[in-house]
């Protein structure tokens, strides 16, 4: 959802409490795309400081449908968070960039609301999810899903450090 700024920007001291709707249906990130289960509307204030610089607070929360770091199942992940940005209106998309500003949401005097939360949402994502805390994980051989169920695979790692001392075990086995 695309927000106009434009009387915020033009008018100092304008301050703004849109409830923007979040249009987008999946996250998109460099390390994978999740689908969105729940959403609800951005709360968002925009206020105009002076001299054109904006400052965009809010809050937002949705799940995303992530998948399980050891068994891949499906994993509702819940994420809730808020943002304190601020927007120098006079510069261009390019001094933005050059000064290492991170306002891809600004498009002229547009905010995306979606590419906002997008954003925010990657500086709020768990570094691991899990379906439950004892996740059994995948068999190394077959690919089963260990919570399931086990499988007759042999999952035995042999250790080449070891090679002496099994031999030494295996020649003393009794019959």
């Amino acid at each position: 959802m695309l927000l106009n700024l434009t009387d915020v920007v033009l008018n100092e001291g304008k301050v703004i409490e849109p409830q923007a709707d979040l249009t987008t249906d999946v996250l998109v990130f460099p390390f994978g795309t999740y689908p969105i289960a729940e959403k609800s509307p951005v709360m968002l204030r925009i206020e105009n400081c002076g001299d054109q610089v904006l400052a965009i607070t809010g809050s937002a929360s949705l799940t995303a449908k992530v998948p399980c770091d050891r068994c891949l199942d499906e994993v509702a992940v819940p994420l809730s968070f808020t943002f304190e940005l601020k927007a120098d209106m006079k510069q261009s998309g390019e001094e933005r960039l050059e000064a290492l500003d991170e306002c891809a949401f600004l498009d002229g005097y547009n905010l995306d609301v979606d590419t906002l939360v997008c954003g925010e949402a990657l500086l709020n994502w768990p570094s691991r999810v899990l379906c439950k805390e004892d996740c059994k994980g995948l068999c190394r051989v077959c690919g089963m899903n260990l919570n399931r169920g086990t499988c007759s695979c042999d999952v035995t790692v042999s250790d080449p450090r070891m090679a002496k001392i099994r031999d030494i075990f295996s020649s003393f086995k009794e019959v």
